[in-house]
């Protein structure tokens, strides 16, 4: 066997193993409302982060996805995209959900696929909102999920059967 200079054999055990990196899965938590403080419950939009981009899902009257790109934690440019134009819309808390080691150019066939079903005009603020995508998105991205209170309050209303009758049809 030649000598190695270093006075080390290597060996195929010796290896060293290829290190992925990993890309921090962020979701960016919004209060719809400035009564959210004092509802107990909290009417929150949430959007997930990841290489610096923000997707959220929201409604319009068209047939095509409702997932939209922005720049993370911008609070004009969502009251602007929800037409609130109020200062109600405010930026809470960013949480780290996982990691990933998922490529931009898979991400981006992710939210392709995901744009399927969640279309512009399937938007439901209680069975399909914002929360329900980012919750979709996350464990597709690290196999781990939003905290339940996010949605609570879409939660909650999924059990009282006619208040989804109550709500506006928004599209």
């Amino acid at each position: 066997m030649p000598c190695n200079p270093c006075g080390l054999h290597q060996t195929d055990s010796d290896e060293i193993p290829f290190e992925k990196n990993l890309e921090p899965v962020l979701l960016n938590i919004y209060d719809m409302f400035k009564i959210n403080d004092f509802l107990g419950l909290g009417v929150f939009h949430s959007g997930v982060e990841i290489y610096g981009i923000e997707y959220g899902f929201a409604g319009h009257q068209n047939n095509t996805s409702g997932i939209f790109e922005i720049e993370p934690r911008n609070e004009q440019i969502l009251e602007e995209f929800f037409n609130m134009h109020n200062g109600q819309l405010k930026y809470r808390e960013t949480l780290h959900i996982g990691d990933t080691d998922l490529t931009r150019d898979e991400i981006a066939r992710i939210v392709v696929k995901l744009g399927r079903k969640f279309r512009g005009i399937k938007y439901h603020l209680i069975y399909n909102n914002c929360n329900h995508f980012s919750a979709t998105f996350t464990k597709l991205l690290c196999k781990k999920t939003i905290p339940n209170w996010v949605n609570r309050l879409a939660y909650l209303g999924s059990f009282i059967p006619c208040l989804h009758k109550l709500l506006p049809d928004l599209f």
